[in-house]
């Protein structure tokens, strides 16, 4: 496990990031969470458990107790009173990032391998003007897989957009850019969000990176300011 994570580069101070690029043996599950993934195969199993022992040590860094982190209707992980956060886990990487509500509103976060996506999974997942402008980076800007990490940023988008809303959203219903030299992006949204700090939700901002045979992005909503909704 990692002391300093590697997706810490791309979040926040206030954000705890806890990471590890294996599955540690004989992780300790609560009940109720080993009861969620007692039909699950082997490899399942491995990332559930890694996973939530890296909520736990983010957790701790909060000074918040060892508790469960059970799946919501969604999936999402339902964090004790008082913590927002995310988790994220693909082949070869699983972290968890929290931080006191006091602090962050809400937090998205994704990993994935950085290598191409088929063809049809993009067009599943993105509009045309996204396709060309990603086409467009891979030609001036190469080096990540930019379809993949635009797959990535709008993992990161939902994550931050249902703890705010508890309402599904579609891969379509947000458009994202990049910034290739800041290492950002924003997530226009096509659907009416809700109100946050008073106004209306219309758009994320995020920061990405890619490193280590990974594309990471992330979504981090400071309580404190809003700048994290406006665009970059």
């Amino acid at each position: 496990m990692n002391t300093e994570a590697l997706i810490a580069n791309i979040l926040p101070p206030w954000a705890m990031a806890v990471d590890t690029f294996e599955d540690h043996a004989n992780v300790r599950l609560f009940p109720a969470e080993a009861e969620v993934i007692s039909r699950s195969v082997a490899k399942k199993r491995a990332e559930f458990a890694t996973a939530r022992m890296c909520a736990r040590k983010a957790m701790e860094s909060l000074g918040v107790p060892p508790q469960p982190v059970l799946p919501g209707v969604r999936g999402e992980p339902q964090w004790p009173r008082g913590v927002v956060g995310s988790i994220t886990h693909c082949t070869g990487y699983r972290a968890a990032v929290v931080g006191s509500s006091a602090e962050g509103l809400t937090i998205g976060i994704d990993a994935e391998p950085d290598k191409g996506i088929s063809t049809g999974v993009l067009e599943a997942i993105s509009k045309p003007e996204e396709r060309a402008a990603i086409r467009r980076l891979a030609r001036e800007h190469p080096g990540p897989s930019w379809d993949r990490l635009l797959f990535s940023a709008k993992e990161s988008v939902y994550k931050a957009w249902f703890p705010l809303t508890k309402r599904w959203l579609d891969f379509e219903s947000a458009t994202v850019t990049f910034d290739p030299v800041r290492g950002t992006f924003f997530a226009r949204l096509l659907v009416t969000g809700p109100s946050v700090m008073g106004r209306p939700l219309t758009g994320f901002s995020g920061r990405w990176m890619a490193s280590q045979g990974l594309v990471l992005t992330a979504i981090a909503i400071s309580a404190r300011s809003d700048r994290a909704l406006q665009r970059i």
